[in-house]
Formats: structure tokens, C-alpha cells, sequence
């Protein structure tokens, strides 16, 4: 190597060592390179370590996937083997579907394939609330069956909805590829009635039953809608009518009531509504159980729960109808057919023919006038003019034997008093001499009773008065109240009914005009005391009562009194009493029934005597 070369290649190698000095890094960029170089390998550790998880996360959800597809198929097969051909019901998602129509909004689940609730909605709550006949679990309806040796309930199965335009709607069950049950509801245009219409397919080896009868479960409970629940409670109930034979009820207690033969219908009832279940033919059997809240319970009327038989066989179509609506006799009269109109109770017997006319009178009267209060009081005239016949011989009975009392006194002061047998036998005899029947006070009112009685079933069963105001009143189907106290008086309530007190202040005077006429304050003094007790107890009978009851007794007592004092006005008592004495010139000829009870008499004297 020449000696350039070599000069060369030191100065290459100064040059070098020069720029190395100059590029030397100081200890503070020395320390940050540090730092990256950690923050470097942290961060490739941290990628790693996340490689590592999502590794071992795809490895555990590939385990845990094929556990999971294991349960699941563990469970179905346990489904399946649980419920066989119904195992595809078996599960689900409870989802809800509304038909309307003009008077009721029908909501129904998929659950069950049943409906789940029912607004009324032309009425309203005693509170202005919406009015729900039921909802929710307070309905549990469906029918028992047997399938792969279980016993299945169509109310814990899940139904596929199948609408059919707006007024119509289908749920299915599938079972197995050919076999199938149909809940079919339709709702027409108008009206409370729902078509139902149960529909079975290649059912009949799938299905089994008792006795070719499939079993019908309906429980529901009745809520209250009124401001009484416990005077509403009074009027509720289940009816239930047997086929081709009268109608029959269970009033609102605890009890149990087995139905061994056909039925037509059956119908859970509160005061003014209800829920009802016909079958197009018939039921077979069934029972009823009610169950009824304490009185303190104010959210519920009665709990029951009915069990039906109805034909089936397999295959083919059974058809019912739902009623949900008022006991409103002018709409349950178009059903009379089937005796849908003795929902609405008027009373036993002959009760029922007297309020059958009044019902008439009612409506005919509702044309003209929309004031009930008024109605109320023109029927109230009409009645007592229809009765005015007997309250006229009622009072002239009662007058005739005032103006005798004199002659009556005599007897008793010459006859002494331990001789009562025979101090009877001569007023009785002075009587009949005169032509004074004893019982001609008497009869006209009982003859009357039949109208007062009816009239106590006809106003708290009229759902014409549910809401309808009059002065004071603001629901003359409901108590009124002019003050309402926060304590409860036993056997009175905690409010004061001013219709009621009205009603007992005339009873209380009208009973004092009737002491004043008739001679049992002189005869027996006991029993003046005992005939004010009546109206003091109208006080507390009728407090929690109708105030349209009230009212009609206020109403008749004050017309009562009106046509007594009228009457008393132009009857001319002396021109009585001398009739009278004409009368006892004339030959009287006995009565049977006056022969009788003068024999009876006679030999209880000689009985006496023999002793």
C-alpha cells in the first residue's frame, strides 16, 4: 500500500470519528431511547398476551357452543318427550291482539289462545274509569285434555294468531304434521256477543277423553264497579241455565255446586254486568265453586270457577257465543230464546210479573222523558192511583170502627176485663150488626205488600239508574250522601242518606195519623211503641240502599198521607155513624166464617168451664 492510500484512510477514519463525536446522543435522549424501548416490548408482550386470550376464547366458546347445543338438545328432547305431538307449543312469547267493535274492546293472547280482557266501552267505573269485566290472570280459560299419557291445559299453551280481516282471528296449534286445534273468535259489528267456535283436525287419536266429553275450566274473577261493593256483592253471582229447563243461581257465598245434568249456558254476574258462556247445543254436566272476599276486601265481588263437559269427538267444529255485557233487560230480551234475560232478577214468583209491567211502564216513559227522578215519580203516581181503590176502603174499614169506639168502650166497661172471651164476642157481634169488617183495614195493605216488594227487587236491578244524577243524588243506583264521617256506625254505614232519612220521617208520620185513626193505642198500649220501631229501622236498612228505592218509598209514603188526609177530608163521620145504626136495624145473616169462629169460641168457653 502506497503512502496516499494510507494518508486516505486516516482521514477517512478522522472524518468518521468526527461525525460519531458530533452525533453522539446526550444521557437525556440516551434515557427517552430507553423508554421507547420499554414502551416497545410492552406493547408486543401486551399483543401477545391478547393473541394468547382471543385463542383461548374461540377454544372455550367452541366448548362451551357444544355444551350449550347439547343442553339443547337435551331439553327438547325433553320437551318432546314431555308433551309429544305438542311440543312446539309447549314454548313461546305471550303476544296480545285487539278486536274492537262499536260496544266492547276484546283483547286476546296468544297464550292460551284465550281471551285476556274486555272493556264495556259505553261504560264507565262508579270512579269514571274505564270499565274492564275482566283482565289478566283474573281469567283463566281452556280445556283439559289427555295426550302420550300427560294432561295437558290449552291455557299454558302457545297459540299461533292467525287474523283474518278486522272482525276475525284464528289461533292454532299444531300437533304432529296433520293435526290441529283452532280457537276461532269472531266479533261483529255491533253488540256484546262473541262467536267461538272450537275447531279439531285429525285429532281424535292424538286427543283422548272421559266418557267422549272434553273438559272446560273457566275461572274468573269479578271485579267491583260500583261505589258499594259490598250492597253490589248482594246482587252478584252465577246463574246457570239447564238445557230446556229454567234458569238457576248461586248467590255470593262459599259454596260448591255440582250440575250433573245438560246445561245451555253459564254466566258470572255482579250487580249490572256480566259474563256469560252458551253453547250452541249443550253441556253435558259441569260444577261451580264460588268464593267470595271479606266485606273489607272492596276490590273484588266473588271469585268462581266453573267445569264443563261439552260432546266431542275428535274431529269437527263445536260453535259457543261469549256474552259480555249489561243486565240490561231491554238487550237480553232479544235473547229470550234462551232465558238470557233473567239475568237481571225481579223476584220470585208472581214479584216478577208485577215488575215484567213496571219494566214496561219504565221504558215506555223513558221515551218521553231523560230526567230518571221524574220517571221515578210519575210511575210512583201511577201506582198509587192504580192502588187508590184500596186505600179508600182501607180507610173507610178504619173509619167505621172510630166512629163505633164509643159503643166499643161501653161493652168493655160493662163487661169486665178478666171475661175477655166474652167481652170479644160482644165487639164482634156489635160489628157485625153494624157491617163493619175487621179485616177491611187490613187486607187493602196487604193486598199493597206485593207492590212495595216488587218495587225493592225492581230499582237496585235497573241499570237505567247506574249513573244517573237527581238533586243531592249523583247515582240513584248507589246510596246518596250528604255527609260521610271517618268512622263506621254498626249496622248504619259511615255516610247519612238524605233519601232515607226523608223516607223515615214519613213513615214516622204517617204512622202517627194511623194511631190517631184506629184504637190500638187504647186496646193494646204496647204496641204503640212497636209500630214507630219499623221506621227507625228503615233508617238503618236502607242507608247503604238504592237512593231510588229511598226515593220511591219517600215518594208513595207522602202521596199515602196526601190521599188519607184527602179522604178524611170529605168523609162526613157522623153521616157514617148513622148509616151504621141503620144497618144494625137490618137482619144480618152470618158468615160462615163469622159461625166458625163464633163455635171456636164457644167451645174454648165451655172448655174453660169444664176445667
Amino acid at each position: 500500500m502506497d503512502r496516499n492510500s494510507i494518508t486516505g484512510i486516516i482521514l477517512i477514519t478522522l472524518i468518521l470519528a468526527f461525525f460519531w463525536w458530533m452525533n453522539k446522543p446526550t444521557e437525556e435522549q440516551l434515557r427517552a431511547m430507553e423508554r421507547q424501548r420499554d414502551s416497545l416490548k410492552q406493547v408486543e408482550l401486551a399483543k401477545l398476551e391478547a393473541e394468547q386470550n382471543a385463542a383461548t376464547t374461540v377454544k372455550d366458546t367452541a366448548k362451551a357452543a357444544v355444551v350449550t347445543k347439547k343442553d339443547t338438545v337435551k331439553q327438547n328432547e325433553q320437551i318432546v318427550q314431555k308433551y309429544g305431538l305438542f311440543a312446539e307449543a309447549a314454548t313461546g312469547k305471550n303476544e296480545f291482539i285487539t278486536l274492537e267493535n262499536k260496544e266492547l274492546k276484546v283483547k286476546f293472547s296468544t297464550q292460551g289462545g284465550r281471551i285476556y280482557s274486555v272493556e264495556l266501552k259505553n261504560y264507565l267505573t262508579h270512579d269514571k274509569k274505564p270499565l274492564i269485566l275482566f283482565s289478566g290472570d283474573d281469567n283463566r280459560f281452556g280445556f283439559t285434555f289427555t295426550h302420550n299419557n300427560r294432561v295437558f291445559h290449552t291455557n299454558d299453551l302457545y297459540f299461533t294468531p292467525q287474523k283474518k280481516g278486522t272482525d276475525q282471528i284464528d289461533f292454532i296449534v299444531n300437533a304432529g304434521d296433520e293435526g290441529k286445534l283452532i280457537f276461532s273468535y269472531k266479533l261483529p259489528e255491533d253488540g256484546f256477543m262473541v262467536n267461538f267456535a272450537l275447531k279439531s283436525d285429525n285429532l281424535e287419536n292424538i286427543i283422548t277423553t272421559q266418557r267422549g266429553g272434553l273438559e272446560l275450566e273457566w275461572k274468573l274473577t269479578v271485579p267491583a264497579q260500583e261505589k258499594s261493593p259490598s250492597f253490589e256483592r248482594r246482587y252478584g253471582g252465577v246463574y246457570y241455565k239447564y238445557y230446556q229447563d229454567e234458569v238457576d243461581h248461586i248467590n255470593a257465598k262459599n259454596t260448591t255446586e255440582d250440575l250433573v245434568t245438560k246445561l245451555k249456558w253459564i254466566a258470572y254476574k255482579d250487580q249490572f254486568f256480566s259474563s256469560a258462556f252458551i253453547a250452541q247445543e249443550f253441556f253435558l254436566n259441569g260444577a261451580v265453586k264460588v268464593e267470595v272476599p271479606e266485606d273489607s276486601d272492596d276490590r273484588t265481588i266473588l271469585s268462581a270457577e266453573s267445569f264443563l263437559s261439552i260432546p266431542y269427538k275428535g274431529n269437527g267444529t263445536s260453535n259457543f257465543t261469549f256474552f259480555f255485557g249489561p243486565n240490561d233487560f231491554k238487550i237480553l230480551k232479544a235473547y229470550k230464546d234462551i232465558d238470557l234475560q233473567k239475568l237481571v232478577y225481579l223476584g220470585w214468583g208472581f214479584l216478577r210479573y208485577i215488575n215484567l209491567g213496571v219494566i214496561e211502564v219504565f221504558h215506555f216513559l223513558e221515551g218521553f222523558i231523560s230526567n230518571y227522578g221524574l220517571i221515578i215519580l210519575i210511575l210512583t203516581l201511577l201506582i198509587k192511583l192504580l192502588l187508590f181503590p184500596l186505600t179508600y176502603k182501607s180507610y173507610m174499614s178504619t173509619a167505621k170502627m172510630r166512629v163505633l169506639k164509643p159503643q166499643v168502650d161501653a161493652i168493655n166497661a160493662k163487661i169486665p176485663k178478666e171475661k175477655a172471651m166474652e167481652r170479644q164476642q160482644a165487639v164482634m157481634a156489635l160489628y157485625r150488626k153494624a157491617g163493619v169488617n175487621q179485616l177491611g183495614g187490613c187486607l187493602p195493605m196487604v193486598l199493597q205488600m206485593p207492590i212495595l216488594f216488587a218495587m225493592f227487587q225492581f230499582f237496585p236491578a235497573s241499570i237505567e239508574l247506574r249513573q244517573q244524577s237527581f238533586l243531592w243524588a249523583h247515582d240513584l243506583s248507589s246510596y246518596d250522601s250528604i255527609w260521610t264521617f271517618n268512622f263506621n256506625i254498626p249496622f248504619y254505614g259511615n255516610h247519612v242518606s238524605l233519601f232515607t232519612l226523608l223516607m223515615t220521617i214519613t213513615n214516622v208520620v204517617y204512622t202517627h195519623i194511623n194511631q190517631q185513626m184506629t184504637q190500638s193505642s187504647q186496646q193494646m198500649p204496647g204496641m204503640k211503641g212497636m209500630m214507630y220501631m219499623m221506621p227507625v229501622m228503615f233508617l238503618f236498612f236502607f242507608n247503604n240502599y238504592a237512593a231510588g228505592l229511598s226515593y220511591y218509598y219517600f215518594i208513595s209514603t207522602l202521596i199515602t198521607i196526601g190521599q188519607t188526609l184527602l179522604i178524611r177530608r170529605f168523609v162526613d163521620e157522623e153521616a157514617l155513624l148513622a148509616k151504621l145504626e141503620e144497618n144494625k136495624k137490618k137482619p144480618k145473616k152470618k158468615s160462615k166464617f163469622q159461625q166458625r169462629l163464633e163455635d171456636m169460641q164457644k167451645q174454648q168457653k165451655q172448655t174453660k168451664k169444664r176445667r
